[in-house]
């Protein structure tokens, strides 16, 4: 599988069940969310600018997506939980499953990240992102069209120690009404 493969198997709208073990506060935490990835264009002006920003030629890119999401944690019933980012593959020239990847918000500190991916031969998504005070570690595979997994780590900054550890299920909404 390339990156190109994997973004439009992971177009849609999709509904998450979470379950987050914040270690550093002794808390398990569920989320239920609502997902959609819709493609984007390599000329969409939000495209263009995450790739100016990062000193990337947009001719390299392919398959950008925007998501966006919007859940409610059982931790505190009352804040709801939303967000969109733009997201930019940038496949590595010499090894079209591997590469980097452009986001405009990031997963563990909401800030613009880089990421690095590789897809591996099971057709998985696996992505390491450094942030100043934190390294996440994701990855994403399919169990079926409709039904993907993803596992994530949030580590400290030096990547010793573990502070959240997640597993999900996501369910492609396939019809409308489910909604």
């Amino acid at each position: 599988m390339n990156i190109d493969e994997f973004v439009e198997r992971s177009l849609g709208k999709w509904r998450s069940q979470r379950s987050a073990h914040h270690l550093a506060f002794h808390h398990f935490e569920e989320v239920t969310s609502q997902i959609e990835i819709l493609p984007l264009e390599n000329d969409d002006e939000r495209v263009i600018a995450l790739c100016k920003a990062n000193q990337i030629d947009p001719h390299l890119v392919t398959s950008p997506f925007y998501m966006t999401w919007e859940g409610e944690s059982d931790w505190d019933e009352d804040e709801i939980l939303a967000g969109s980012t733009v997201l930019v593959p940038v496949p590595d020239l010499d090894n079209p499953t591997q590469g980097r990847l452009l986001r405009e918000q990031g997963y563990a500190e909401t800030v613009a990240a880089i990421g690095e991916y590789q897809l591996i031969e099971d057709g998985s998504f696996v992505l390491h992102t450094q942030y100043e005070r934190a390294t996440a570690e994701e990855k994403i595979w399919f169990a079926t069209p409709n039904l993907r997994f993803r596992v994530s780590l949030i580590k400290t900054g030096d990547g010793k120690g573990v502070t959240t550890a997640s597993f999900s299920s996501e369910i492609r909404v396939l019809n409308l009404a489910d909604e």
